[in-house]
């Protein structure tokens, strides 16, 4: 049996405010930044190099970093490797993932606002072109082709991209390539990392280049993608995975340890629970240890239990309420029984709001609809989950009548002679007789 007891921040803990800002630190982004400069000096050489020698860099790196060695024609899986996947997909795994595409399709289609087009005001066009990031190398992740390729579906993306890091015998998983292949996806590429996103944003002999980049990977993916950022758009940046769970005293302890355990699981991951009840903050943390101890990886999740969670008991509700929102978790639960909707109203910083005893983490991460891909390290602050929206850019449209500019030529021409700009008010004045 594992002690987790070091986990519990009490309000009556004399150093309580200092554990509350060392706990918000540390899962920063400011933190994270600050603490990998030696990576990402890398990532950036990494980066420019793929620039430079395109293919060739790409290969080096796979054979540096992943010990296997290719050539830029065995990049591209073959349509043939994809099908053969597609065919040997268990029938009962297959139905799930159908369930899952067509919950986040509709979901992505409601929200979606590139198709309300208003004439004479703004103007939505699909991105033509995306890649995606898919983990795969150590355990296969079909949610995330899901959560990221049929947002971009909704949206009328028309060529849709997969990178995939290969396994140790070159391959991408099976079940990978044959859910891409159910997709409509035939391009995948084995390769990961910083020389896949470069990749992807410079283009090269093989690989056309893409106009976003979006999905989830480990430092150095992300780091890669802010580094190109501006070559292409990227989504928001993802860190460890974490939860926040919001519970009162009448919440259910097993229930809460368990979906702290589950993001522990990740490795690195953190779940955290902020309660309004000490007594009950000792329920969870008993829980917890019950639970760990029976895991198949019990080791490395206490391990990580230990390093990035904690069970925070606070003074009353407003102070729960007050905890979550400058914490701005990736995943937020809120158990408040009956008034868990009232309290959720509340919460302005937060990826995805899970409202309920009912709605774990995980019905999230693969069922319900929104895409598992949410903003990490408290930058729910200013980033939204990925979706639809996040695959269509906007043109700013200006349709004036003669009318139009003549009422408003005064204006304009004032405005741009104070700046000195007297070409910008000639090219108004000259259409209305008004030039010198």
């Amino acid at each position: 049996m594992y002690n987790f007891s070091k986990l519990l921040a009490s309000s009556t803990d004399s150093d309580f405010e200092e554990k509350l800002a060392r706990l918000r630190r540390e899962h920063s982004m400011t933190e994270y930044l600050l603490h990998n400069q030696d990576i990402a000096g890398r990532v950036r050489d990494v980066v420019l190099d793929v620039g430079k020698r395109g293919d060739k860099a790409v290969c080096e790196y796979t054979e540096r970093f992943d010990n296997i060695s290719f050539e830029p024609s065995e990049f591209r899986v073959s349509e043939e490797a994809m099908h053969v996947s597609h065919e040997h997909l268990p029938e009962d795994l297959l139905s799930s993932m159908r369930r899952s595409i067509e919950n986040v399709r509709d979901y992505q289609s409601r929200i979606f606002v590139g198709g309300c087009s208003q004439e004479g005001a703004v103007k939505y066009t699909p991105l033509k072109r995306v890649g995606l990031c898919i983990p795969g190398a150590s355990a296969p992740l079909p949610s995330t082709v899901i959560m990221t390729a049929v947002p971009a579906m909704a949206a009328g993306v028309d060529q849709i991209t997969v990178i995939s890091p290969p396994r140790f015998e070159g391959s991408i998983h099976p079940v990978i390539l044959g859910l891409c292949w159910e997709l409509g996806i035939s391009e995948v590429y084995r390769i990961g990392g910083a020389q896949a996103v470069a990749a992807l944003a410079w283009g090269t002999e093989t690989i056309p280049k893409v106009d976003k980049i979006a999905g989830p990977g480990n430092d150095y993916v992300q780091l890669a993608k802010k580094e190109v950022f501006g070559l292409v758009d990227m989504d928001s940046f993802a860190g460890p995975s974490d939860v926040l769970i919001m519970a009162d005293e009448n919440a259910n302890p097993s229930w809460i340890a368990a979906d702290m355990l589950s993001q522990a699981e990740h490795n690195p991951g953190a779940g955290i629970v902020v309660t309004n009840s000490e007594s009950f903050a000792k329920e969870i943390i008993s829980e917890v240890e019950s639970q760990c101890s029976r895991l198949s990886r019990s080791r490395e999740t206490a391990e990580c239990l230990k390093k990035y969670s904690a069970v925070v008991a606070v003074e009353d509700e407003e102070a729960v309420i007050d905890f979550a929102n400058s914490f701005a978790a990736e995943h937020l639960e809120v158990q408040f029984g009956r008034r868990s909707r009232e309290i959720a109203e509340k919460i302005k910083n937060a990826g995805a709001i899970f409202i309920g005893p009912y709605s774990p983490v995980a019905a999230g991460d693969y069922f319900a609809g929104p895409s598992h891909t949410l903003p990490t390290r408290q930058s729910s602050k200013y980033f939204s989950p990925l979706s639809s929206n996040d695959f269509v850019k906007s043109s700013s449209i200006i349709d004036f009548s003669e009318n139009m500019l003549r009422e408003g030529a005064d204006d304009i021409i004032r405005l741009a002679e104070i700046e000195g700009l007297d070409a910008h008010a000639k090219s108004v004045a000259i259409r209305l007789g008004k030039a010198d």
